[in-house]
């Protein structure tokens, strides 16, 4: 082989080194700002890429992830002129290589002056209560003002959120103070309200107590009175039983005295026994008959009557 065939050779490899130094794989969640000859050429994506050698270059690489930058404290006053510390977080995206890469210079400087301002902006249109109250209101506004101030830059500003709200020391210990004298009220309130519900069930229950005591007492004396009726009514039919025997006793004994047929002595003695009853009993005055014989008739006169 002559001089000619490794000139070829040489120049071969060496035009396969340019190109296998000139060949570039994007990766994901990247794209590449392309310059020709220092002006804008192109945007490479996800994929393989060969560069012109001495003509073209990589301007910048781009993230295309969301992205987030968390902006030191920032001092601003408030309507009531109370001047506090807020610190942000801003999560943003590049939707445009091309406008990132030529739209501003330092652009996340550039995002974090325009928080600061916008900040300013509206939290000086707030009192001090009404900024602590409202962190998703001024979010919104924020994010807002930021997403349509970067659009020319190829920034999309996703959310904003105040990380802290720092007040002066002396409102910090008038606010800490407020909030325990909240609780202390709140705790009284609830104390309150327990003792007023603990002697409504204590009432409740001595007002059930007393009905109850008063239907018992009502009881007993229902079952008193009936007790009491029916011993009456018992000791009435007891007597009226007392004296139906009585009277059948004395029916019976007339009837046997009948059915002896007494004689004059045992009709006399029965007199006599009359005439001692009455001599015994309170009568001042006793009539007596003159003779005996009177006596027998006059008890044979009530024995025809007894017939």
């Amino acid at each position: 082989m002559g001089p000619l065939g490794y000139f070829i050779i040489a120049l071969i490899i060496i035009v396969a080194a340019i190109i296998v130094a000139n060949l570039k794989i994007v990766p994901q969640s990247k794209a590449y700002v392309i310059e020709r000859l220092g002006a804008y050429s192109t945007t490479w994506d996800t994929g393989i890429h060969v560069k012109i050698p001495f003509i073209e270059k990589i301007a910048k690489q781009v993230s295309l992830k969301e992205q987030v930058v968390d902006f030191p404290p920032q001092p601003v006053i408030t309507k009531d002129n109370v001047t506090m510390q807020i610190d942000t977080i801003v999560f943003f995206q590049i939707t445009d290589p091309k406008l990132f890469a030529y739209g501003v210079e330092k652009p996340i400087m550039a995002i974090e002056n325009l928080t600061a301002t916008t900040l300013r902006n509206i939290i000086g249109e707030l009192e001090l209560d009404h900024t602590l109250t409202s962190r998703d209101t001024i979010n919104a506004k924020i994010r807002g003002i930021l997403d349509e101030a970067t659009d020319p830059w190829g920034i999309k500003v996703n959310r904003v959120e105040l990380k802290n709200i720092l007040p002066p020391k002396e409102i910090q210990d008038a606010m800490e103070k407020q909030m325990k004298a909240e609780r202390q009220r709140r705790e009284a309130i609830l104390t309150a309200e327990g003792q007023k519900e603990s002697q409504v069930l204590v009432a409740q229950g001595q007002k059930e107590s007393q009905i109850l005591r008063a239907e018992a007492d009502k009881e007993a004396a229902i079952l008193a009175a009936e007790a009491e009726k029916e011993a009456k009514i018992r000791k009435a039919e007891g007597e009226a039983e007392a004296i139906l025997r009585v009277e059948e006793a004395r029916a019976k004994a007339i009837s046997l005295i009948n059915e002896a047929q007494p004689g004059e002595g045992y009709l006399k003695l029965k007199s006599l026994e009359a005439f001692e009853t009455a001599a015994d009993g309170q009568a001042t005055k006793l009539i007596i008959p003159g003779n005996l014989e009177g006596i027998a008739s006059v008890a044979a006169t009530a024995k025809e009557i007894i017939k």
